[in-house]
């Protein structure tokens, strides 16, 4: 991909001037868990833009001054009952608009946003696109662990994001720091009912499934809170797991949709949807190179290490082109104990859902593998 992507991609957009500001619904999803807030709406206030709004969807969680803001530009909502779903809370602000609003940014209640973001997406609606997905960068690199995790998202961005876009398709979904018309929001969920983790999984699918591109936008910008400790990082990726598996399925169908309508953007993201999680792409790839030795298969054997160089290089530019801070370097040598805490979370994944709703964030003083 990388290879098409140097050869054939078209590597900038030239973005016409903003001739309107989009009226933005900010939704702010937070489950129990409300102490990250104050600092999250302090960055989302402090952006330079005018016509937006922010909703706070405080789900089981207990009324406390953390969320007292006395600024008109801010709503705090408590849901009567227990939501326990991204959409779920998403549609709840929705039905509580002050305003009708024609774009929604969904950020999450542990991140902090850059000052130009809403700028930055407009910019990009103005130009048609309808879906847009930013860049999640790390806000702490506290620990071995988040540095890894930060190392996956750059990875990740790079070539979920940046490269398929810019070879035609769309960027994927992270969770967070993207924003969509309301319209093709309710269009797309409003009568799916999304149980657990994964709501980004089903959102893209049929975003994609009615032929519209997810732009990449990588001058808007969310600082992500980093999963520090094991137990927060086995809980986080056995529900991302789960959805993998869950919604692995959509791969096939955007292919043949792809094939069926000659849509690019359908055909190549199907392709990025059946790639199970890296950790697991590694561990097949050693058994099936483990295989083609106990053959003695001298052809099969220098194919996956080809292979291997090729994933090994991949990394290494993905890190590279993104300006990587030198403390994620320094923790690729614990890759290993990464995989083992990923290979824990396999094993939990079946009941992902059941262990843990949301990622608690703490901060972590020492570092930890």
């Amino acid at each position: 991909m990388f290879i098409f992507w140097w050869f054939f991609a078209k590597r900038s957009y030239k973005l016409a001037p903003i001739t309107h500001q989009k009226d933005f619904a900010v939704v702010v999803t937070a489950y129990q868990q409300t102490d990250l807030i104050p600092e999250v709406v302090k960055s989302l206030l402090g952006t330079d833009y005018e016509n937006y709004h922010i909703y706070i969807v405080a789900d089981n969680c207990d009324k406390s001054e953390n969320l007292n803001f006395n600024h008109p530009n801010v709503s705090v909502l408590y849901p009567e009952q227990v939501i326990a779903s991204n959409t779920g809370s998403h549609f709840y602000a929705i039905n509580h608009f002050i305003r009708k609003h024609e774009a929604l940014m969904i950020i999450d209640s542990d991140n902090i946003v850059d000052k130009n973001i809403l700028i930055e997406i407009n910019n990009y609606f103005n130009e048609g696109f309808e879906a847009v997905q930013g860049v999640r960068a790390p806000k702490n690199l506290d620990t071995v662990i988040a540095r890894l995790d930060a190392a996956r998202d750059i990875y990740y961005h790079f070539f979920d994001g940046k490269v398929l876009f810019q070879l035609g398709s769309s960027a994927t979904l992270a969770g967070s720091g993207m924003a969509f018309t309301v319209d093709l929001y309710k269009k797309c969920l409003e009568n799916t009912n999304i149980k657990g983790a994964g709501f980004d999984k089903v959102l893209q699918y049929l975003i994609l499934h009615h032929q519209k591109r997810i732009a990449y936008c990588e001058t808007a910008i969310v600082y992500d809170q980093k999963t520090s400790h094991s137990e927060q990082l086995v809980n986080q990726r056995s529900r991302w797991i789960n959805t993998w598996f869950r919604y692995f399925k959509f791969g096939f169908k955007l292919i043949s949709q792809g094939i069926q309508n000659l849509n690019l953007n359908q055909l190549l993201f199907g392709v990025i949807l059946l790639r199970p999680p890296l950790f697991l792409l590694l561990l097949l790839s050693g058994l099936f190179f483990l295989i083609q030795i106990y053959l003695f298969s001298i052809l099969g054997t220098s194919i996956w290490i080809m292979g291997f160089l090729s994933f090994i290089i991949s990394f290494i530019l993905a890190l590279k082109v993104s300006h990587t801070d030198k403390r994620i370097y320094k923790a690729l040598y614990s890759i290993p104990v990464f995989i083992y805490y990923q290979i824990i979370s396999l094993i939990n994944a079946k009941n992902a859902n059941q262990r843990s709703v949301a990622t608690k964030h703490q901060v972590v003083k020492k570092l930890e593998l």
